[in-house]
Order: C-alpha cells, then structure tokens, then sequence
C-alpha cells in the first residue's frame, strides 16, 4: 500500500491518497473579504478542483467536516452547501464552531472522499 501525497510543503500536502481515499488538507475561501456565501462557494471550488486532479468528485465525498466563525452564519453557509451537493449524495458531516486562523476567514472545510472507480 502506497500513499501519494500531491502538492506536499514541509506542514502539510494539500492531497494524500491511500488504498483508495483522497484527504484534501483543510480548504478556505479565495477571497477573505467577501461574505459568507461567497466564502463558501469559492471554498467548495477549491474542493472540485482538488477531487478532480486526485480523481474523484463531490458525488464520491466519504465525509466531510465544515468550521464555522460563528453558527450565525449556519443557515447561509448550508444554503450554498445544500445547492452544491448532489441529491442522494449527501457524505456524513460534521459542522463546528472554531477560531480561524485568519480573522476575516468565516468557514473552512475539511474532506475524505474516494477514488472514482475507472
């Protein structure tokens, strides 16, 4: 059994593979200063793009944790995520609260998925 990891820095990779899951290294919005629909929504691109290139895809998500700045914005981040996720393809998740490593960060994700099936 391998572990490929993909885009590796000396703190994290931000891909590791192994025996058939993906792990994608925790993921934030593309601009800090938007909101928390924006902020989601860039998120979430950032994870199709991860799963693509570890060749998978949001319907192969095994699981899923989201961190959340403050649950005020729960119902906003879940309407971005509730049109993102395809129907009958929703992956056990957990969402919390947390401190975030920047102030202006709002949500963060992190994801298990697995290899889509050749």
């Amino acid at each position: 059994m391998t572990i490929e990891r993909i885009e590796t820095k000396q703190r994290m990779s931000r891909i590791v593979k192994h025996n058939g899951t993906i792990y994608l290294c925790g993921q934030v919005c593309a601009d800090a200063t938007q909101g928390i629909t924006e902020q989601t929504q860039t998120m979430l691109d950032k994870v199709d793009t991860l799963l693509a290139q570890a060749g998978s895809d949001k319907e192969h998500i095994l699981s899923a944790t989201i961190y959340i700045k403050s649950m005020k914005y729960f119902a906003e981040m879940n309407a971005v995520w509730d049109n993102w996720v395809p129907e009958g393809h929703a992956p056990a998740r957990a969402c919390v609260t947390a401190n975030m490593a920047r102030e202006a960060l709002l949500v963060e994700i992190t994801v298990v998925a697995a290899e889509k099936c050749e």
